[in-house]
């Protein structure tokens, strides 16, 4: 036998097997139990309606709860719960933002399982809608997961983690979605493009939506996407029942394997939030909103054209939680 040609073999091997291990998404069965299912006034009771300062500086004023049902902006219909923007008022350009949301759970997570059944996310120029995963802070200390985030009707959806220092995710990863940067401490995070039209905007809410899902772990975070109409969304996601096991759910949209990010420093505990703003620092910035093909400039819009946001509201069918 070729002992040096075998030893040269069992090398790559061996480096091959390391390298897949690090990229490709654990297949181990993972069993989690449902801890909440939100639905109706349900839903709404889960979580705080924040009126904090815009952390991306968006022209856009936070409402409490009893303002959002006065002015008609949170609604129930059967189990489907609806939050909207303000598409009313024209706006003084020296006075406050437009009237939205931006709610935060009550509840914290770590190792968990959320999957958002959604019928219509907000549209419109201007508009940046997200569900996102924070610490207390509303900032990149403790982490941030972005579930779904996008502005000006630009597909597809985004999917990113934001940190503080030190933390990458390789290139190549056993995924759908397209790479958009691996540090994560960057100003843009490290994101994936869902690369699936019908992920973001217009044509998610043309499809009558979807459902989207995150699982947490010690040691990955995963991001899963089907639209409504989808023949191969699991049975545990479009009827969720008492139990999931996302290792049956096929390739992930987006994957975050820890190989490169210590995960147990990087991200605490965090609340699930959802919120609407406009403009800000990434919708509303010069270059972003002209290639996004919409009027005049994005303060000015926002101000002067309340009826373009009609469609600016989340639908939402249930919030199913497991950990």
């Amino acid at each position: 036998m070729n002992w040096n040609g075998f030893s040269s073999f069992a090398v790559q091997f061996l480096q091959l097997a390391t390298l897949s291990s690090l990229l490709v998404p654990p297949a181990l069965c993972t069993t989690y139990t449902r801890t909440s299912s939100l639905a109706d006034y349900k839903f709404l009771e889960a979580f705080t309606w924040q009126t904090i300062a815009d952390p991306v500086h968006g022209r856009v004023n936070y409402v409490n709860c009893s303002t959002a049902q006065q002015d008609s902006l949170v609604s129930v219909h059967g189990d489907r719960v609806v939050l909207r923007a303000d598409s009313t008022t024209t706006l003084d350009p020296t006075g406050p933002g437009r009237n939205s949301f931006r709610l935060v759970s009550n509840e914290r997570y770590t190792t968990h399982v959320a999957i958002f059944d959604i019928v219509h996310m907000p549209q419109g120029c201007g508009t940046w809608p997200a569900i996102s995963e924070i610490d207390d802070t509303s900032s990149t200390a403790g982490g941030k997961i972005d579930i779904i985030e996008g502005v000006n009707d630009q597909t597809p959806n985004l999917s990113s983690l934001h940190t503080s220092a030190n933390c990458t995710v390789p290139d190549i990863r056993v995924m759908t979605g397209k790479v958009q940067g691996d540090d994560c401490s960057s100003g843009s995070g490290c994101g994936v493009d869902i690369e699936n039209p019908a992920s973001y905007g217009p044509p998610f809410n043309t499809v009558g939506g979807g459902w989207y899902a995150v699982e947490r772990t010690a040691t990955h975070i995963s991001i899963f996407f089907w639209q409504r109409d989808d023949v191969s969304v699991p049975r545990q996601v479009s009827q969720p029942g008492r139990t999931v096991d996302p290792s049956t759910w096929g390739i992930p949209a987006a994957y975050f394997p820890d190989t490169e990010c210590d995960f147990s420093t990087h991200f605490a505990p965090h609340h699930i939030m959802i919120s609407l703003t406009f403009c800000g620092d990434w919708a509303g910035g010069n270059a972003t909103y002209t290639a996004s093909g919409c009027p005049s400039t994005c303060v000015d819009f926002v101000n002067q054209n309340p009826s373009a946001f009609s469609d600016a509201y989340f639908e939402f069918n249930r919030l199913s939680i497991y950990q």
